[in-house]
């Protein structure tokens, strides 16, 4: 009986090889990098550990090798072919992101595990972005862009038919696994050689910066490898201290002792040498600006009603003040922001008992139970223990803060159409998965499990 790698090692062996690959392309990820595995040691040796009431062992041994990546793609094709090599490794389509409605004329998913198991073996993850040619204006520039996507093909034979292998077996040796991880990984590869003209490249920015991304290269380049951290506030001041270009203000809610969903920060995006071909058969050089380096911190996934009252927070605060990309008001905006979330509650106890967040809730053996089984009675008890479940997926408003932020402020244009989910599963070639019912699930078969677990022991008869 063939002997299958299972897709999460695939996974936890593609995530590795990629961040050697994007250490070598990209020095200063290496610094990250360290800095941030500093910074997640002092926490944990630290008191501050304890209030961010992670699950023991599962959100903690994951810390170090956690990361997230993001690509942009071109065509439909792309993404269909995307989606099915994500999925040897375990990968799969959740939620829809529309970006276009904050200039950015893109809409995206989130190829991740899904699994609260997988997620705790390796949770990987890659924002995955489909560009939306038809927002581009000019109808010759359109065309010109459509035609240089696709002539391009961005799977190596040897990927199709590895991914294709794997569909028609079930799976992949470890000889293929190790082969097909070597070939996905040039898929991501940098590479210096524009396909378009200087000329058109021009145009292309012109029209958009993230568009002359996507379309003047021959893959879809990883842009940013995102390490976690447990203190972004401490590892932005230690990027400022390290003397990299980091944002001025840190994406999503504000510092809080009960982190929620997803804080982001980055490094400018790097000007890197590339060079156009000419209509001798040569090379002209140039310069782009795309890749960056980002940092994130994790905190407990929202409900609905959770996330409705994020968003509205945001909204308002938003309304008063928004962040200038040069960092004017960074000060104003952090603190309009930490004002306005004091309507949000900054208890474990208290999102979980208002339906706000989602928690995996444990048995404490070392309680005595009490006769009733009632949810509330047992958590007073300390009989069930509250811990947060990571949020895995992203934020668009913050997407779009950190584009705009490493493409330029000019990237803030009047485009406001608005994407398509329906378009986007088509392409796609089947449904984004509901994050909130991938989080609603799991905090109930925790919640079942530890019911039955009072009940199998015999405790609380």
């Amino acid at each position: 009986m063939t002997s299958f790698r299972s897709p999460n090692a695939i996974r936890a062996d593609f995530s590795s090889a990629m961040s050697i690959m994007y250490r070598e392309e990209v020095p200063a990820y290496g610094q990250l990098m360290t800095m941030v595995a500093e910074v997640n040691a002092n926490v944990l040796r630290s008191d501050a550990a304890i209030a961010l009431n992670m699950t023991p062992e599962e959100d903690t041994s994951r810390i170090s090798e956690e990361r997230h990546g993001a690509i942009r793609l071109g065509t439909e094709a792309e993404l269909a072919m995307m989606a099915r090599v994500f999925a040897v490794m375990g990968m799969f389509p959740v939620g829809y992101y529309d970006l276009s409605v904050a200039s950015v004329p893109v809409h995206s998913t989130a190829f991740r595990p899904i699994e609260r198991s997988d997620l705790a073996e390796n949770p990987f993850r890659v924002f995955t972005s489909l560009l939306r040619l038809e927002l581009i204006e000019d109808e010759d520039l359109r065309r010109t862009a459509q035609t240089t996507l696709e002539r391009r093909q961005i799977f190596s034979d040897s990927a199709i038919a590895l991914t294709e292998k794997a569909e028609q077996q079930g799976g992949l040796s470890p000889e293929d696994a190790q082969s097909f991880v070597t070939e996905i990984l040039e898929t991501f590869r940098w590479n210096i050689d524009a396909c378009v003209s200087a000329e058109t490249f021009a145009a292309l920015i012109a029209s958009h910066r993230l568009t002359a991304d996507v379309v003047s290269f021959k893959g879809p380049h990883i842009n940013h490898l995102t390490p976690r951290t447990l203190d972004i506030d401490a590892a932005q001041s230690e990027m400022v201290a390290l003397g990299l270009p980091a944002k001025a203000v840190v994406e999503g809610p504000p510092t809080r002792k009960c982190p929620i969903l997803l804080r982001q920060t980055a490094f400018k995006a790097l000007d890197e040498s590339i060079r156009f071909p000419d209509q001798k058969g040569g090379w002209v050089k140039g310069q782009h600006t795309a890749r960056f380096g980002e940092i994130e911190q994790r905190g407990a996934a929202l409900t609905p009603k959770g996330r409705a009252l994020y968003d509205q927070l945001l909204a308002e605060t938003r309304a008063k003040i928004l962040p200038d990309a040069n960092g004017d008001n960074a000060q104003e905006y952090e603190a309009t922001l930490r004002k306005t979330f004091e309507a949000f509650p900054d208890d474990w106890r208290a999102l979980y008992d208002q339906g706000l967040a989602y928690f995996k809730i444990s048995v404490n053996p070392e309680i005595e139970v009490p006769a009733s089984l009632d949810v509330s009675d047992l958590l007073d008890a300390g009989v069930f223990l509250l811990s947060p479940i990571i949020y895995e997926d992203f934020l668009p408003v913050s997407a779009a803060g950190i584009f705009q932020s490493n493409l330029g402020d000019d990237a803030r244009d009047n485009l406001q159409a608005q994407s398509s989910k329906e378009q986007f599963e088509r392409a796609l070639g089947g449904s984004v998965a509901d994050e909130f019912a991938l989080y609603d699930a799991m905090q109930d078969a925790a919640l079942q499990h530890s019911l039955a677990t009072l009940q199998t022991s015999g405790s609380g008869q």
